[in-house]
């Protein structure tokens, strides 16, 4: 026989599955980050707990299957899921997937992909011009798009995205050896509001492109033009056009001169510079740059003035005299006219130092 005490106890149970802990996981859930697969374990807990998170839709904005052998069918398998119909934030970077894939989310899945703001298909080398125009199509507020190392996209691609998506802000093109000055001119036409933009190894553009782009996206907070030999001092005295430049990469800018360094110092607010084999710079350009500069950062978090033989004492000099409260990491590492110090020396330099590379 049941007696009252036992009831009492089975039904504060129940309340206390049913009701209370639901209730403490939804608040919990929306101040910390769980990964999506606790996630996805916590619904298989108790179908109380599996109704109160299901609710909670901040829970649901991201699908992350990077490095997936199957990433495309579980993306069109996920998106079917009502909990997902509102996704923001899908990440794909190595993953298996193929044109289409992206087809399929065009054809079956497109209501679920109308928030979604960021996409990245970093390495995901099976997608070509079709499999971004199909995607795009259904993405009209994306904000952020990454597509590394894919030399399948051309200038077409990024035509479409760009008539596609009116409203990005950041764009990674890095390794896509395909495009051309004709993409470029599609960003340049089409994103004055772009902010960061990743250019590293599109070994095709040239200074026409690139002005385009230094004319028309003057928001512009980010720049890597790393590993691009082909731009001259024609382009670069351009980057002085972007008055909110933060951090720019130049590693490899071959025909970079002191005279276009010293336009780029017209950047007040840059804090992040890569100057690694810019080889015909000299004391001069850098001196340009720690005057113009002030609030410099970083003279590139690992490289800076890297294997640049034509740099002495002088500029570091210099670089003490206008940024030594602000210069916090530099490497001088084959810059053999500037001498060895001791971490005392230095400090009286740069009071904020705390990472310093020298030659061996």
């Amino acid at each position: 026989m049941v007696n009252g005490h036992d009831v009492l106890r089975r039904e504060n149970d129940l309340t206390w599955r049913k009701e209370i802990v639901p209730r403490v996981f939804q608040i919990v859930s929306t101040r910390i980050s769980l990964p999506q697969r606790d996630l996805i374990t916590l619904l298989l807990t108790s179908p109380w707990l599996n109704q109160a998170l299901v609710s909670c839709s901040s829970l649901w904005q991201v699908l992350d299957f990077h490095e997936e052998s199957n990433a495309g069918d579980r993306l069109i398998r996920a998106l079917k899921l009502p909990r997902y119909h509102h996704v923001r934030h899908i990440n794909l970077e190595f993953g298996r997937i193929e044109d289409e894939h992206l087809h399929l989310l065009k054809n079956k899945r497109s209501e679920s992909l109308q928030d979604l703001e960021t996409l990245n298909l970093n390495v995901c080398q099976k997608i070509s011009d079709k499999g971004i125009q199909a995607v795009t199509s259904v993405c009209p507020n994306l904000k952020s798009f990454s597509i590394y190392w894919n030399v399948r996209v051309t200038d077409l691609g990024i035509k479409k995205l760009s008539q596609n998506c009116r409203h990005l802000v950041n764009l990674n093109l890095s390794g896509c050896q395909s495009i051309t000055d004709v993409g470029l001119n599609s960003i340049a036409d089409n994103y004055p509001e772009l902010e960061v933009l990743n250019l590293t190894r599109c070994t095709k553009l040239t200074d026409d492109g690139l002005q385009q782009i230094l004319l028309k996206c003057s928001k512009l907070q980010s720049l890597n033009l790393y590993a691009l030999s082909r731009f001259t001092d024609e382009a670069y005295k351009k980057i002085a056009l972007l008055p909110n430049l933060k951090f720019l990469d130049l590693c490899g800018a071959q025909n970079l001169s002191d005279q276009g360094l010293s336009c780029i110092a017209e950047c007040k607010n840059l804090t992040d510079l890569n100057l690694t084999w810019c080889v015909r710079v000299t004391d001069v350009g850098v001196e340009a740059i720690a005057q113009g500069c002030s609030s410099l950062e970083f003279l590139r978090r690992w490289c800076s003035l890297f294997g640049i033989v034509g740099v002495t004492d002088n500029c570091l000099e210099a670089l003490s005299r206008f940024c030594s409260n602000t210069l916090t990491t530099l490497d001088v590492n084959g810059c053999i006219g500037i001498k060895r110090r001791s971490r005392d020396e230095l400090l009286q330099l740069f009071p904020n130092l705390k990472c310093f590379k020298v030659h061996s």
